[in-house]
């Protein structure tokens, strides 16, 4: 449950193709205060079905820290900047964590109003 003090924070996946647009992805998302985090992991093959038939790439994992106040826009900005026709965007709600930890995340993805 979403409480004034402690927003629900959100761990959302998504690939990418490659290193290079894995990382300017990162880079929007946390310079827009999307994402408080975003971990770009090592490269996996992906097996999958696609338009009927099998197939396999490698890509690049993201894990992605935001809130729930934040998804709608982050989902957007990922679906603008991602190269996939149908990008894989997951969002996983966290149910336990360091509370300093959770607290950072919140802070670090409030739109800074000082600057509108």
């Amino acid at each position: 449950m979403e409480t004034l003090q402690t927003p629900q924070i959100l761990l959302v996946l998504t690939n990418l193709p490659d290193e290079a647009s894995a990382r300017r992805l990162a880079d929007v998302l946390v310079a827009e205060r999307l994402a408080a985090c975003v971990n770009l992991l090592a490269p996996c093959r992906s097996v999958y079905r696609w338009q009927g038939a099998l197939a396999s790439a490698e890509e690049i994992p993201l894990l992605i820290k935001t809130t729930t106040a934040r998804y709608a826009a982050l989902e957007t900005a990922i679906r603008t900047q991602h190269p996939y026709e149908l990008p894989e965007i997951i969002a996983v709600p966290v149910a336990h964590g360091l509370p300093d930890y959770l607290a950072w995340v919140a802070t670090e993805t409030t739109p800074d109003i000082t600057s509108c």
